[in-house]
């Protein structure tokens, strides 16, 4: 019989295939129920998820809801066939930003939207979203699969997140008293993290470069393997440093980069002073400088310029507040300081001419 006749074959006729889309759900079931937590309280599949905040010990809490995607860096995940990275990226955009104002992760939704589903590939990316989720110590409680023939071109798709978190009234950050003579710590990130793809993908064409070339600045790895590296998820050191109560402010390095990021958390009167000496750019974001001829406050403003994370650190409390990221596995770097200013708060990144390569201002 042709499959094109009647009934609910004129749906697939149409482009979209209603069973495929319940195959994937039975598919990532497994891996969604690796993420359960306190707090969890359905599966998957119901029309939308609960979750028990009472479960999970809060006396008066907020809730700080996120959202987000991964870019044009998805452009490249695609091309390279490299999609599970993607996932773990994902989640990471999401949970970061809820971190910094001292929330802790509950649960996460995941939105992926294709021309036509492609089982495998989808569950390639929702096996990163579950690793990502472990990660935060969140639950995946759900999403949308959505199939829309004409929308998307053969062999693309689009991803986004959403994350909900909970944080104590009394303990949301940014504090009030952010004052001069605070200190700045940073956490490295682990490359590109999902900012600046779009300049990325234009300095791979412009140099005519393959994608399963070895990477320049990673011996025995390959281009795109080195180039999309998953975001660094930041929650375990990020809350345990919360908890010590001497952090005043955290900012997520993400568009913008460190120029400005740092001034979303911050108060009127106050400069934040980087020394980029400090810590080390990553070889991915020298190589970037100079393949794409970057002026050097582009090269901070485009990318993270190798801090994913922010912290504006009480001073007396410093060394708490690293002994629990170093516990907890990150490295720590002393990166600045909270200064007098005037006006609203931005950042002065000095250093940059001897600690890191660029092309020269442009005229």
């Amino acid at each position: 019989m042709h499959q094109g006749t009647g009934g609910a074959d004129r749906y697939r006729e149409a482009g979209v295939d209603i069973e495929r889309g319940a195959a994937l759900v039975e598919r990532i079931a497994p891996l969604a129920h690796a993420t359960r937590r306190p707090g969890s309280v359905a599966g998957l599949g119901g029309f939308g998820a609960l979750f028990d905040l009472a479960a999970c010990g809060y006396r008066d809490p907020l809730l700080v809801a996120t959202t987000d995607g991964v870019g044009t860096k998805l452009l490249l995940a695609i091309a390279a066939g490299r999609l599970e990275g993607i996932g773990v990226d994902l989640v990471a955009m999401c949970v970061n930003d809820l971190v910094v104002q001292g929330a802790e992760p509950l649960f996460f939704l995941d939105y992926f939207a294709t021309g036509r589903l492609d089982l495998e590939r989808a569950e390639a990316v929702l096996r990163g979203v579950a690793a990502g989720c472990r990660e935060a110590g969140c639950a995946l409680v759900g999403g949308e699969t959505a199939e829309m023939p004409g929308l998307y071109g053969a062999g693309h798709f689009d991803v986004a997140g959403f994350a909900l978190g909970a944080v104590e009234r009394a303990a949301v950050l940014p504090r009030p008293d952010i004052r001069p003579g605070a200190v700045v710590l940073g956490l490295p990130s682990s490359g590109v993290h999902s900012n600046g793809f779009s300049l990325v993908r234009l300095i791979l064409a412009e140099r005519g470069l393959a994608l399963e070339a070895e990477a320049p600045f990673a011996r025995g790895r390959g281009l795109a393997e080195a180039l999309l590296e998953p975001t660094r998820i930041y929650v375990r050191g990020a809350l345990a440093a919360a908890r010590t109560g001497g952090v005043l402010a955290m900012a997520h390095i993400t568009g913008g980069g460190l120029i400005e990021n740092p001034p979303r958390v911050l108060p009127e009167g106050v400069v934040l002073r980087l020394d980029a000496r400090r810590w080390p750019l990553p070889p991915v974001l020298v190589w970037l400088a100079r393949e794409g001829r970057l002026e050097r406050r582009e090269l901070a403003r485009t990318f993270n310029g190798g801090l994913g994370l922010l912290l504006v650190v009480e001073p007396e409390k410093t060394a708490t507040v690293r002994a629990a990221l170093e516990g907890a596995g990150e490295t720590v770097f002393e990166v600045g300081r909270i200064e007098p200013g005037a006006g609203p708060p931005r950042v002065l990144l000095e250093g940059m001419e001897t600690a890191w390569p660029g092309a020269p201002p442009r005229s």
